[in-house]
């Protein structure tokens, strides 16, 4: 299990298995899951404790579905906290609702059913921005939003690669498996750019329906379905005159590939509800960590949109392969959390330096950001030592790896079986509680059951 946990969520949803599968999933990043069936009881909660996320509802009204009761109970929580962060729920994926709700203040927006990597990393996202905001004082020791640390001949390739396409007009396609830095090398694109002072719009793909990804990225005229209400810009016409960064394209449907083939090639957009198509000036950057050749290879991601995507391709290491770089980004991040949580900034013992270095860090520079964190927090004193940094099952779990017949052990009880079962089938499938749940056979909620139950 996670250890070193900070920070404190309130879940705000009339459905109890979301509230239970979001408790679930939570309860191992963060120090507390507060939730709460009634919204006439927010007000409430929010007198006697500061939540530093708020997750909540759009709808609890099932008759209605406008999303209305959500804006209403986010205006609500930012009359009592103008400061709250406020991540909003829906199950209809309403672009309207979205927008309105970004621009009455809410953080973000996501959609169920949810990806628990996105909404995780959305989590942690958050987390970060309302530190940033608590301190706006910024170090010099801490490296700028697009700064990329490393000094291994993998990354340096990749920093060269950076100064050489950045000027350029070029589509980019970075490829690599999560928490490498995708957006990260996207913005340094962008920063390095002629188009460094337009916008930078990012848009994450896969998160979005098929009729919420027209409707998002193209844009909508008034009229053009329920509760548009006025004319709406989509998200490349938002980009125009800069870069849009479409990250996890490898997961949008064959049907939405067409549509994005046709704007790439005709470099215009025709918004839902209109017939005349809108001119747009933009630099396309893509990332997926989808091994896109093979879907393509199957027929499942178009091989002539490849070839739109695809000017150029950077594809990032993990960072096991970065070798000499862990010690770097794990003084950097020390130094982050050090000043963020008013600790001296610490040493690392030898065998500190040779645990790290041994680690196959299979969720790459995003799980050593968040295995310093703990340790900062944990720490006894100035010196980390190897038992500061613990690793999950799911962060210990190699590449591959088969489930053993230990059900032979006969003197295994029973519950100990199940337990043995479902920890090797997450670290089978890298902590993915999706495809566990199907590999064993159980529904999503069933299996945070039991890892509640095991205390996995």
């Amino acid at each position: 299990m996670a250890t070193g946990k900070t920070g404190s969520v309130l879940i705000v949803d009339d459905e109890t298995d979301v509230l239970f599968a979001l408790k679930m999933l939570l309860k191992t990043e963060v120090k507390e899951v507060v939730t709460e069936k009634n919204p006439d009881n927010l007000l409430s909660l929010l007198s006697k404790e500061r939540f530093d996320v708020i997750f909540l509802d759009m709808n609890f009204k099932s008759a209605l579905n406008t999303g209305n009761e959500g804006l209403y109970w986010l205006r609500q929580i930012l009359d009592k906290d103008k400061d709250a962060t406020v991540i909003l729920i829906t199950a209809y994926g309403d672009v309207e609702l979205a927008v309105r709700s970004l621009k009455q203040g809410a953080y973000d927006f996501i959609v169920k059913p949810w990806h628990n990597d996105k909404l995780l990393e959305t989590l942690h996202n958050a987390l970060h921005s309302k530190g940033q905001r608590k301190s706006k004082s910024s170090s010099p020791t801490i490296a700028s939003q697009t700064t990329i640390l490393g000094q291994s001949e993998a990354i340096q390739d990749i920093l060269y690669k950076i100064e050489k396409i950045a000027p350029t007009e070029a589509n980019v396609l970075i490829l690599g498996e999560n928490g490498t830095g995708k957006e990260l090398v996207a913005r340094a694109l962008h920063e390095k750019s002629f188009r460094a002072n337009k916008p930078f719009v990012s848009v994450d793909v896969a998160a979005l329906t098929d009729t919420l990804f027209e409707s998002e990225l193209f844009g909508f005229k008034k009229g053009a379905f329920t509760d548009a209400k006025e004319d709406r810009k989509g998200r490349f016409e938002a980009a125009n005159g800069g870069t849009l960064f479409l990250d996890e394209i490898g997961n949008i449907s064959p049907a939405m590939q067409a549509k994005l083939l046709t704007v790439l090639q005709n470099r215009q957009v025709t918004p839902l509800g209109s017939n005349t198509p809108v001119p747009v000036d933009i630099r396309l950057i893509s990332a997926t960590n989808e091994p896109i050749y093979e879907l393509a290879a199957k027929n499942l991601f178009r091989k002539d949109l490849i070839y739109r995507i695809n000017t150029v391709e950077i594809t990032l290491p993990p960072l096991r392969q970065r070798h000499g770089d862990v010690e770097l980004l794990a003084r950097h991040f020390a130094t982050i959390y050090a000043e963020k949580n008013h600790k001296p900034v610490p040493e690392f013992a030898p065998a500190t330096l040779q645990k790290l270095n041994q680690h196959s860090w299979p969720g790459n520079v995003r799980e050593l950001q968040h295995a310093v964190e703990r340790a900062i927090i944990l720490a006894e004193n100035s010196i980390l030592q190897p038992q500061d940094f613990t690793f999950s099952a799911m962060e210990l779990a190699p590449a591959t790896q088969t489930i053993p017949a230990f059900a032979a052990e006969t003197n295994m009880p029973l519950s100990e079986i199940e337990r043995e079962t479902i920890r090797r089938v997450i670290e089978k499938n890298k902590g993915n509680i999706s495809r566990a749940a199907k590999e064993l056979g159980l529904t999503r909620t069933a299996l945070y059951r039991r890892l509640n139950k095991y205390d996995i």
